[in-house]
Protein backbone atom coordinates (compact mmCIF):
# COMPACT_ATOMS: atom_id res chain seq x y z
CA UNK A 1 0.00 0.00 0.00
CA UNK A 2 2.83 2.43 0.79
CA UNK A 3 4.37 1.94 -2.66
CA UNK A 4 1.03 2.64 -4.35
CA UNK A 5 0.46 5.78 -2.33
CA UNK A 6 3.99 6.96 -3.10
CA UNK A 7 3.44 6.37 -6.84
CA UNK A 8 0.14 8.29 -6.78
CA UNK A 9 1.68 11.22 -4.90
CA UNK A 10 4.71 11.42 -7.15
CA UNK A 11 2.96 10.98 -10.51
CA UNK A 12 -0.14 13.04 -9.76
CA UNK A 13 1.91 15.77 -8.09
CA UNK A 14 4.45 16.09 -10.90
CA UNK A 15 1.76 16.17 -13.58
CA UNK A 16 -0.16 18.88 -11.74
CA UNK A 17 3.04 20.86 -11.18
CA UNK A 18 3.58 20.64 -14.95
CA UNK A 19 0.02 21.82 -15.53
CA UNK A 20 0.74 24.86 -13.36
CA UNK A 21 4.06 25.47 -15.14
CA UNK A 22 2.14 25.70 -18.42
CA UNK A 23 0.22 28.68 -17.04
CA UNK A 24 3.09 30.28 -15.15
CA UNK A 25 6.00 29.83 -17.54
CA UNK A 26 4.58 28.60 -20.85
CA UNK A 27 6.45 25.31 -20.38
CA UNK A 28 5.32 21.91 -21.73
CA UNK A 29 3.26 23.42 -24.53
CA UNK A 30 1.52 25.90 -22.25
CA UNK A 31 0.64 29.47 -23.14
CA UNK A 32 2.02 31.38 -20.15
CA UNK A 33 0.20 33.97 -18.05
CA UNK A 34 -0.66 36.43 -20.83
CA UNK A 35 -2.50 34.05 -23.16
CA UNK A 36 -3.95 32.05 -20.27
CA UNK A 37 -5.06 35.36 -18.77
CA UNK A 38 -6.88 36.22 -21.99
CA UNK A 39 -8.69 32.89 -21.78
CA UNK A 40 -9.59 33.61 -18.13
CA UNK A 41 -10.98 36.98 -19.22
CA UNK A 42 -13.18 35.21 -21.79
CA UNK A 43 -14.61 33.13 -18.94
CA UNK A 44 -15.48 36.29 -17.00
CA UNK A 45 -12.59 35.80 -14.56
CA UNK A 46 -11.04 39.27 -14.34
CA UNK A 47 -8.36 40.39 -14.24
CA UNK A 48 -7.33 37.46 -16.36
CA UNK A 49 -3.58 37.60 -15.82
CA UNK A 50 -3.98 37.67 -12.03
CA UNK A 51 -6.33 34.69 -12.19
CA UNK A 52 -3.96 32.82 -14.51
CA UNK A 53 -1.09 33.42 -12.09
CA UNK A 54 -3.22 32.33 -9.13
CA UNK A 55 -4.37 29.15 -10.87
CA UNK A 56 -0.88 28.34 -12.10
CA UNK A 57 0.66 28.96 -8.69
CA UNK A 58 -1.93 26.77 -6.95
CA UNK A 59 -1.38 23.94 -9.41
CA UNK A 60 2.41 24.27 -9.37
CA UNK A 61 2.84 24.60 -5.60
CA UNK A 62 0.13 22.04 -4.84
CA UNK A 63 1.67 19.63 -7.32
CA UNK A 64 5.18 20.02 -5.92
CA UNK A 65 3.88 19.55 -2.37
CA UNK A 66 1.98 16.42 -3.41
CA UNK A 67 4.99 15.01 -5.26
CA UNK A 68 7.08 15.53 -2.13
CA UNK A 69 4.25 14.21 0.05
CA UNK A 70 4.58 17.33 2.17
CA UNK A 71 1.68 19.25 3.73
CA UNK A 72 -0.73 16.96 1.92
CA UNK A 73 -3.98 18.63 3.08
CA UNK A 74 -2.71 22.04 1.95
CA UNK A 75 -1.61 20.59 -1.40
CA UNK A 76 -5.01 18.94 -1.80
CA UNK A 77 -6.89 22.15 -1.01
CA UNK A 78 -4.83 24.17 -3.52
CA UNK A 79 -5.35 21.63 -6.28
CA UNK A 80 -8.99 20.87 -5.58
CA UNK A 81 -9.89 24.56 -5.39
CA UNK A 82 -8.31 25.31 -8.76
CA UNK A 83 -9.82 22.23 -10.39
CA UNK A 84 -13.29 23.10 -9.08
CA UNK A 85 -12.95 26.57 -10.60
CA UNK A 86 -11.96 24.96 -13.91
CA UNK A 87 -14.91 22.56 -13.78
CA UNK A 88 -17.34 25.39 -13.01
CA UNK A 89 -16.00 27.83 -15.59
CA UNK A 90 -13.97 26.49 -18.52
CA UNK A 91 -15.75 23.11 -18.61
CA UNK A 92 -19.23 24.17 -17.53
CA UNK A 93 -22.15 23.34 -19.80
CA UNK A 94 -20.17 20.84 -21.88
CA UNK A 95 -21.40 17.71 -20.14
CA UNK A 96 -19.25 15.36 -18.13
CA UNK A 97 -16.90 13.86 -20.70
CA UNK A 98 -13.46 15.23 -21.53
CA UNK A 99 -13.96 14.29 -25.19
CA UNK A 100 -16.51 17.12 -25.33
CA UNK A 101 -14.48 19.53 -23.18
CA UNK A 102 -16.52 18.52 -20.13
CA UNK A 103 -15.75 18.58 -16.43
CA UNK A 104 -14.71 14.92 -16.05
CA UNK A 105 -10.95 15.49 -15.66
CA UNK A 106 -10.90 18.58 -13.42
CA UNK A 107 -13.50 16.98 -11.14
CA UNK A 108 -11.48 13.75 -11.04
CA UNK A 109 -8.33 15.71 -10.17
CA UNK A 110 -10.16 17.53 -7.37
CA UNK A 111 -11.56 14.30 -5.94
CA UNK A 112 -8.21 12.47 -6.06
CA UNK A 113 -6.51 15.39 -4.32
CA UNK A 114 -9.14 15.48 -1.57
CA UNK A 115 -8.97 11.70 -1.25
CA UNK A 116 -5.25 12.03 -0.58
CA UNK A 117 -6.00 14.59 2.14
CA UNK A 118 -8.24 12.07 3.89
CA UNK A 119 -5.69 9.28 3.48
CA UNK A 120 -2.51 11.25 4.09
CA UNK A 121 0.89 10.86 2.51
CA UNK A 122 1.83 7.52 4.02
CA UNK A 123 5.10 6.31 5.47
CA UNK A 124 7.13 7.11 2.34
CA UNK A 125 6.62 10.85 2.69
CA UNK A 126 8.23 14.00 3.96
CA UNK A 127 5.15 14.48 6.15
CA UNK A 128 6.02 11.23 7.94
CA UNK A 129 9.77 11.92 7.97
CA UNK A 130 9.30 15.18 9.89
CA UNK A 131 6.64 13.71 12.17
CA UNK A 132 3.56 15.38 10.78
CA UNK A 133 0.42 13.32 11.21
CA UNK A 134 -1.83 15.10 8.76
CA UNK A 135 -4.04 12.20 7.73
CA UNK A 136 -7.57 11.40 8.76
CA UNK A 137 -11.16 12.39 8.53
CA UNK A 138 -10.87 15.94 9.85
CA UNK A 139 -7.86 16.76 7.66
CA UNK A 140 -9.91 15.68 4.65
CA UNK A 141 -12.94 17.67 5.79
CA UNK A 142 -10.74 20.72 6.36
CA UNK A 143 -9.08 20.43 2.95
CA UNK A 144 -12.52 20.01 1.34
CA UNK A 145 -13.90 23.09 3.11
CA UNK A 146 -10.87 25.21 2.17
CA UNK A 147 -11.10 24.01 -1.45
CA UNK A 148 -14.80 24.86 -1.69
CA UNK A 149 -14.34 28.27 -0.08
CA UNK A 150 -11.34 28.98 -2.31
CA UNK A 151 -13.13 27.95 -5.48
CA UNK A 152 -16.28 29.93 -4.83
CA UNK A 153 -14.25 32.88 -3.55
CA UNK A 154 -12.15 32.93 -6.73
CA UNK A 155 -15.20 32.71 -8.97
CA UNK A 156 -17.06 35.39 -7.02
CA UNK A 157 -14.05 37.74 -6.97
CA UNK A 158 -13.32 37.21 -10.67
CA UNK A 159 -16.92 37.80 -11.67
CA UNK A 160 -17.27 40.82 -9.37
CA UNK A 161 -14.19 42.38 -11.00
CA UNK A 162 -15.72 41.62 -14.41
CA UNK A 163 -18.68 43.86 -13.53
CA UNK A 164 -16.59 46.76 -12.18
CA UNK A 165 -15.89 49.69 -14.48
CA UNK A 166 -12.31 49.87 -15.71
CA UNK A 167 -9.95 52.09 -13.73
CA UNK A 168 -10.37 55.68 -14.81
CA UNK A 169 -13.72 54.96 -16.53
CA UNK A 170 -16.69 57.11 -15.68
CA UNK A 171 -20.04 55.54 -14.98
Amino acid sequence: MEVGLFIIHLTFGLLLAGHGAQKLFGWFGGHGPEVTGGFMESLGMRPGRRNALAAGTSEFVGGVLLALALATPLAAALIASTMLVAALTAHRGKGPWATNGGWELPLTYAVVAIGLAFNGAGQWSLDNAIGWNDAGFWWGVGASAVALLGAFGAITAGRREAHQPAAGAHA
